[in-house]
């Protein structure tokens, strides 16, 4: 994590470093500031800046390399459980779907949308109580 810290803030000095030189560049190539471009570098520098700044916080919090870090951890050691997943649903597909169904609503016709929004309803409710009906019921 600690590799990752310094990443980030070699990628906001650089966003800086380079948004200076766009806009040197810029002010010597047409007579005045490019600002799309300017704004966007500098912003750059700031989100990396703001990512380094949340991860080395929480380098800080944790008191303690994690597995990742150790050179000497294996892949069990960062290997949490997190949670039980249902690898045969097809619950998740059906709520794509809806979204695909909703977004080409917005760009084809907006009775889509409806149809959308029902379709992930149904696949939300679907989803949530497979578990209830069926081969898998608990």
């Amino acid at each position: 994590m600690r590799t990752n810290v310094g990443l980030w803030w070699i990628l906001a000095v650089f966003a800086f470093g380079i948004g200076a030189v766009y806009t040197v560049w810029s002010l010597l190539q047409h007579g005045g500031v490019e600002w799309v471009g300017t704004v966007a570098l500098v912003f750059l520098g700031l989100m990396s800046a703001m990512v380094a700044f949340y991860i080395g916080r929480v380098l800080k919090a944790q008191n303690g390399e994690l597995p990742e870090d150790s050179l000497t951890a294996d892949i069990d050691d960062g290997d949490p459980e997190i949670g039980e997943f249902s690898p045969w649903s097809w619950w998740p597909i059906v709520l794509a779907a809806s979204a695909a169904i909703a977004v080409i609503g917005l760009a084809v016709g907006s009775w889509l949308v409806p149809v959308g929004f029902l379709v992930f309803v149904v696949a939300i409710v679907g989803w949530v109580y497979e578990y209830y009906r069926g081969y898998f019921a608990r």
